[in-house]
C-alpha cells in the first residue's frame, strides 16, 4: 500500500465517548437514511459544538462510512490523478491510512483520471463497510477491498472485466453488502454514451464474494426503456419481509425485487413512464422501504409511487398504494433519494426546493416548507433525534423539526466557493458527521 502524507488535523475536543452505532452503509444502519442518534446538538456552525475538523486530502461526493473506530471516504488527489481511499479515527479525526487506490483505468483513454465530467469525480460511490472489510468503489470501475487496518485484500476494475460503461453521465451507484454478499447494479444503455461502451451492452446485477472478489453471479436485468432512461445511478437496497429476503433495484423505468442469493427477479412493476415515451429519463434516487411500500421515484418531476411489498411476477397498478402528483406536486425528486423515519416519509426535492413529509400509508402531504434557492438540494436527508438534516451544494444545513415541519437551526458549513457539495450527513451516537469539500466535521454537544 502507498501511503500518502497524513491529513492535517485541525481541531480536537472532547474525551471518549462509546460508539454506540455505526453508519456502514451509504443510506445508513437501516437502509433508509434513519438513525437512532440521540443528544444532538441543537445549534453549530464551523465553530460552535466542533469535536474535531479533518482536512481532506481532495474533494468527493462519498458519504462518510463508519464502523467500529473507522471512518472511511473516497477522495481524489486532483495534483497526483489519484483515486483516494481514506480512513481516518472516529475519535479524534487523525489519519489511520490513505492508499492510492485507483488503477489509473480511462474508459475509451477519455477524460482524466479522477474524472468523466466536470459535474462530478469518480469519487462519487460511497464505500461499504462490515465485519473485519471495508470496500471501496470508483466511477471508473476500480473496486477495492480492505482489512480495517489499511492491508488491501482484493481489487478488480469493473469496467475490465465487463465492458466499458455506457452512461451519459459518470456512474456512481454506491456497493452494497448483505449476506455476506457484495451486490453493485449497472444498468445501463445498450448503446454508446458519449463513445463510451458497446452496442448491445446489457443491464445486470453483480454479486460478488465479499472475501475474494471474485463473481457469485452476474444477473441480466432486461428493460423496455430506451437511450438515456436505461441509465440508473442508484443504489441496491435489500429488505427483510415476513417471508422473504431481497434485493430492490430501480431503474430502466421499472423497479424490481430480486433473490440476493441468486439474483432471480421476484418481481416488477413500472412504469412512471408510460409507454417508455420520454428518452432522457435517467434515474437517480434508490428505493426506500417503509410502511410495506417501497418508494420508486421517478426523474425530471415524475411521480414518486409507492408500490405494495410483497408481490409476485410482473405487477399491476392494483400494487400501488399510492401516487404523487407529478410535476407540481412537491413530492418528487430528480436526485436526493427520499427518508424513511418515525413512521413518514420525507421527501426532499431538488426541483420544487421543498421538504416534505408523507402519510407512509395514504401519501398526503402532513406538512411541507420551502427551500432557500441558492443552491441546489441534492445531499439525500438525514433523519435522527427528532430531526430532519438536509444539507445543499453550497454547504447550507438546515435542521427541521421532524413532527411540525418547522426549521430549527441553519449552518452555512461549506467554504466561499462550494457548489457541488453533495454527501449526505451522517448521525451516528451523538454526533454529526458533516463532509464538504475540503474538510470533514465531527459536531456534537460539548459536556
Amino acid at each position: 500500500m502507498r501511503l500518502i502524507p497524513a491529513v492535517s488535523l485541525i481541531l480536537s475536543l472532547g474525551a471518549s465517548e462509546v460508539l454506540a452505532q455505526d453508519w456502514s452503509h451509504w443510506r445508513g444502519p437501516n437502509f433508509d437514511g434513519s438513525s437512532g442518534a440521540t443528544g444532538l446538538p441543537d445549534s453549530f456552525s464551523k465553530s460552535e459544538n466542533v469535536r474535531w475538523n479533518s482536512k481532506l486530502p481532495g474533494p468527493g461526493a462519498s458519504t462518510p462510512i463508519l464502523l467500529g473506530d473507522s471512518i472511511f471516504l473516497t477522495c481524489i488527489d486532483e495534483d497526483a490523478g489519484a483515486l483516494l481511499a481514506v480512513c481516518l479515527d472516529r475519535e479524534s479525526g487523525e489519519e489511520k491510512w490513505v492508499d492510492a487506490a485507483g488503477s489509473g483505468y480511462q474508459p475509451g483513454g477519455k477524460g482524466t483520471a479522477t474524472q468523466l465530467h466536470n459535474r462530478s469525480n469518480y469519487a462519487s460511490p460511497s464505500a461499504v463497510a462490515a465485519g473485519d472489510r471495508a470496500v471501496f468503489f470508483f466511477g471508473n470501475g476500480d473496486l477495492v477491498c480492505y482489512s480495517l487496518d489499511g492491508e488491501r485484500e482484493w481489487d478488480r476494475n469493473l469496467q475490465k472485466d465487463f465492458g466499458d460503461f455506457a452512461f451519459q453521465w459518470t456512474f456512481s451507484a454506491s456497493p452494497t453488502i448483505f449476506e455476506g454478499q457484495l451486490f453493485i447494479p449497472v444498468l445501463q444503455r445498450n448503446e454508446p454514451a458519449n463513445d463510451l461502451g458497446e452496442e448491445g451492452a446489457e443491464s445486470f446485477l453483480l454479486a460478488l464474494d465479499l472475501e475474494t472478489g471474485k463473481t457469485n453471479y452476474r444477473h441480466v436485468r432486461p428493460s423496455k426503456a430506451v437511450k438515456e432512461s436505461l441509465e440508473s445511478y442508484a443504489t441496491v437496497i435489500p429488505h427483510e419481509g415476513a417471508d422473504r429476503k431481497e434485493l430492490l433495484i430501480v431503474g430502466g423505468d421499472v423497479i424490481t425485487g430480486h433473490d440476493p442469493a441468486t439474483g432471480t427477479e421476484l418481481w416488477r412493476w413500472g412504469t412512471w413512464n408510460e409507454g417508455h415515451r420520454e428518452a432522457w429519463w435517467r434515474l437517480v434516487p434508490s428505493p426506500v422501504i417503509g410502511a410495506g411500500v417501497a418508494l420508486a421515484c421517478g426523474p425530471k418531476g415524475a411521480p414518486v409511487c409507492a408500490v405494495k411489498l410483497g408481490g409476485k411476477g410482473t405487477l399491476d397498478d392494483n400494487q400501488i398504494a399510492w401516487k404523487s402528483g407529478g410535476r407540481r406536486d412537491p413530492v418528487t425528486t430528480d436526485v436526493p433519494t427520499p427518508l424513511f423515519y418515525n413512521g413518514a416519509f420525507f421527501v426532499l426535492s431538488d426541483l420544487r426546493n421543498a421538504l416534505t413529509r408523507v402519510n407512509a400509508s395514504s401519501g398526503e402531504h402532513e406538512w411541507s416548507i420551502s427551500l432557500p434557492k441558492d443552491h441546489k438540494w441534492r445531499s439525500s436527508p438525514t433523519g435522527a433525534d427528532g430531526r430532519i438534516w438536509i444539507m445543499d451544494h453550497g454547504g447550507n444545513v438546515m435542521v427541521v423539526d421532524a413532527e411540525k415541519g418547522d426549521v430549527l437551526h441553519r449552518a452555512t458549513m461549506g467554504e466561499e466557493d462550494s457548489d457541488l457539495i453533495r454527501a449526505s450527513i451522517v448521525a451516528v451516537g451523538n454526533s454529526l458527521f458533516i463532509r464538504t469539500d475540503s474538510r470533514l466535521y465531527r459536531i456534537s454537544s460539548q459536556e
